[in-house]
């Protein structure tokens, strides 16, 4: 127990504040030598998954519990010169990707729900000549409810019902759209927590296996297992701030504030992600300007604008932020000269999870939400984003927020 105290247990502790969630290490009788809640240190422990990791087999599971919600339990063994020595559990809340897949699906049947009652209102109104288009209108509802999406109304007449048609039929295409990057979506978030899950348990295991006592090397070790474990956050994180935008009365923190030196942080922050990619990342200070906003929040979307532009931009490129007024506008502009965007895409890309070239993004990393974020959190202040762009040569970002916010 001294020993658990001393090494094992501290350990345990700071994996789990790193992970946020739970570790566990026992030895190969199944006695608790860590636990980073230390409630069962010294015990027995004979969990389903502890049990299959000390035979040897690395275990998954997800549970649901009354008082914490889903949690996902990963039980690896610890092995030594073929040797099984003790195992580790880790468990980790998943309450917020459940929150989301169940609020898109939410969303999705009340559309459907909308629709069947809008179609029975007319229904009833104009059941005397209508009955035949309704029947259609119904027909591709209920497949619609079913989650076909690939139906269509088909009306020959040169009436109201003609035009009711075509907007259904936009639609439907619409909510196909969005029934196929809410899959997209899932599979990709699904990828990019599996990543560093398996990133941390390799490099858990890797270190269990290291002989030497080179603190240096636990240290690099350690370090990798906390940059996943960001990683991991800063996907949870994305998720929540469109939680926390999609809020009807969502409060804005407004106070004056000096746009210059918030510019240069942000520029101070960014610099190291881009010097990675040998990418001057230049700031032109043309005006000195103090203007209302929410500065956490502008600033989560000015660093999603700058990042994209790094993200996409060559090793070698330019990125430039630049600072200026234009009438009402207090503008900062971002300007890089990256592989751009085309021009169907540019009507889409603040759309939610939209990725313009999904092998590039998987490989440059993130969601697909950042610019969806930056953009409502711009909308909130009463601006806007405008892009221009052209393939190969680069594209520019206007960030527009009004220097008279009405509160």
């Amino acid at each position: 127990m001294s020993e658990a105290k001393m090494y094992v247990n501290p350990i345990a502790e700071k994996y789990s504040k790193d992970i946020n969630g739970r570790v566990i290490v026992v030895d190969k009788s199944g006695i608790v030598k860590g636990d980073s809640n230390k409630e069962f240190l010294g015990e027995t422990f004979r969990h389903k998954e502890i049990q299959n990791a000390l035979n040897g087999q690395t275990s998954t599971n997800t549970f649901k519990f009354k008082e914490y919600g889903h949690v996902l339990y990963v039980a690896v063994p610890a092995i030594v010169q073929n040797r099984v020595v003790g195992a580790t559990l880790l468990s980790i809340s998943i309450n917020d990707i459940y929150k989301d897949v169940n609020h898109i699906k939410l969303n999705l049947f009340f559309i459907s729900i909308v629709c069947i009652l809008l179609i029975a209102l007319i229904s009833f109104i104009f059941s005397g000549f209508a009955i035949m288009p309704l029947e259609r209108f119904t027909k591709v509802i209920n497949s619609m409810a079913k989650g076909d999406f690939k139906q269509r109304v088909e009306v020959n007449t040169n009436d109201e019902f003609k035009n009711m048609a075509y907007a259904f039929n936009a639609m439907i295409m619409k909510l196909d759209q969005v029934d196929k990057q809410r899959k997209e979506f899932v599979a990709n978030v699904s990828h990019e927590l599996r990543t560093p899950i398996s990133s941390i348990k390799l490099l858990s295991e890797s270190l269990l296996h290291q002989d030497e006592d080179d603190i240096n090397i636990y240290k690099e070790f350690m370090m990798d297992i906390a940059a996943e474990s960001d990683r991991l956050n800063n996907i949870i994180d994305e998720l929540l701030s469109l939680v926390d935008l999609d809020k009807e009365k969502l409060h804005l923190n407004y106070k004056i504030t000096y746009i210059n030196f918030l510019l240069e942080k942000i520029v101070n922050r960014l610099k190291p992600l881009a010097e990675k990619k040998d990418i001057k990342l230049k700031l032109y200070l043309n005006e000195k300007i103090q203007i209302k906003v929410d500065s956490d929040k502008i600033q989560q979307a000015i660093i999603n604008i700058i990042e994209n532009a790094i993200k996409y931009t060559q090793e070698g490129g330019e990125v430039k932020v630049s600072l200026y007024s234009q009438g009402k506008w207090c503008i900062i502009e971002v300007r890089d000269n990256g592989i751009g965007i085309p021009e169907n895409g540019l009507t889409h890309i603040f759309d939610r999870f939209y990725r313009i070239d999904k092998a590039r993004s998987r490989k440059t990393g993130g969601t697909g939400l950042g610019l969806s974020i930056a953009n409502q959190i711009v909308a909130l202040h009463q601006g806007n984003i405008e892009v221009e762009s052209k393939i190969g040569k680069g594209s520019v970002f206007y960030i527009k927020i009004p220097n008279d916010i009405k509160l």
